[in-house]
């Protein structure tokens, strides 16, 4: 498992490994006479270098049987060539780059990709949020510039014209969106996309909207579910109300399997702890890895490993998934999440539901994608 285990990612690499670690406690009796062994290593920072180093020495040194984990795209990235070359198979449990798993034969995606909540965002905001012009903010590196390509076609497919698209910094530190919010502001568009990598980033996004008065000034922000990620959500205050995104996952769901989930991991992490979309897609991806484990029975190579999660379905929390034949991407329902108060507590509400989303990029064969 690489995961960022220190610095300003540790918080996404934690919720990664409670999700998947509660789905091995859970039910590692499924495994009958197969055995995990799990080796950790800390990827630190977006950059690819370190994740490259420690994936090499697992390959090589540990010789382990299968990569899991990957929170930033960079990271992912730096690590196909190894894959293709050791035949060792990766299950992607976060990094949504959507042209990621074409850089290997040997890699499966059981997080999302940008373009199944940005394309679908764009649709929506143009058909039925009455947005006629939209400006695009994003952190400036591999997923940030894939999720507003993807709003962009969904907007302007329906209708609508992105007027500016503004990088925002890295992911690795939070900048002051001021400059950049303001910029946005004295445009007067109708909406404001935004991605960033969740976490603070978020917080700082829903703060300086709110600072600026751009609500007040009619605008509407709006983006992927990562601004609204369940570990941060009560920090935004009333700011984030009415807040609407697209995203695959919210602890709120009231489905039993999700509610069967959730009170899994308070069980197991305490009360006051809750899972949000890193937890649950480390919980998916233990998940499919068990499938992978079960099916090869032990011989577990990158062509074993594809060929068993081609076409995988599982009941997951989020809702029903599985792994497209043809991408090795995850198929799953997006939703349109708002933001609403319920006594001093925020909530998510779900307000439509897509049905079984693939990656778009892939479908149009939109650049790297179409390779």
């Amino acid at each position: 498992m690489v995961l960022p285990l220190s610095g300003g990612g540790a918080q996404f690499g934690d919720q990664i490994e409670k999700g998947a670690m509660l789905y091995y406690n859970l039910h590692k009796a499924d495994l009958g006479d197969n055995q995990i062994t799990f080796i950790k290593r800390d990827s630190k920072n977006p950059g690819g270098s370190v994740s490259k180093a420690v994936t090499q020495e697992l390959i090589v040194r540990e010789k382990v049987d299968l990569l899991t984990g990957y929170v930033y795209s960079p990271n992912a990235i730096s690590i196909a060539p190894l894959a293709t070359k050791a035949d060792t198979p990766v299950v992607i449990m976060n990094a949504g780059t959507a042209w990621i798993t074409n850089l290997s034969p040997n890699i499966a995606r059981v997080s999302f990709t940008m373009w199944q909540a940005g394309y679908i965002m764009g649709e929506y905001a143009a058909n039925k949020m009455g947005c006629k012009q939209a400006v695009s903010g994003y952190t400036n590196f591999p997923p940030g510039k894939d999720s507003v390509a993807s709003f962009k076609r969904g907007f302007e497919e329906a209708g609508g014209k992105v007027i500016d698209e503004i990088p925002m910094g890295g992911p690795r530190d939070v900048p002051d969106f001021t400059p950049f919010f303001q910029r946005t502001k004295d445009q007067k568009p109708n909406c404001f996309y935004i991605f960033v990598p969740a976490g603070n980033h978020a917080t700082a996004v829903v703060k300086t909207f709110d600072e600026l008065g751009m609500k007040d000034a009619g605008i509407t922000l709006i983006g992927p579910g990562d601004l609204t990620q369940d570990t941060k959500l009560q920090e935004m205050g009333d700011a984030a109300v009415g807040l609407s995104v697209m995203h695959h996952y919210a602890a709120d769901y009231k489905t039993p399997e999700n509610e069967a989930f959730v009170a899994a991991w308070k069980k197991a992490y305490g009360e006051d702890s809750t899972p949000d979309f890193l937890g649950v897609q480390g919980y998916d991806g233990m998940a499919a890895i068990f499938h992978v484990i079960n099916t090869v029975k032990g011989d577990i190579t990158g062509s074993s490993a594809m060929e068993a999660l081609k076409g995988w379905t599982f009941n997951s929390p989020r809702g029903p998934i599985s792994i497209d034949p043809e991408t090795r991407e995850i198929v799953q329902n997006i939703y349109l999440h708002e933001v609403a108060k319920d006594g001093d507590r925020l909530v998510v509400r779900v307000n439509h539901t897509y049905e079984a989303v693939k990656d778009q990029c892939k479908a149009f064969k939109i650049g790297k994608c179409g390779k």
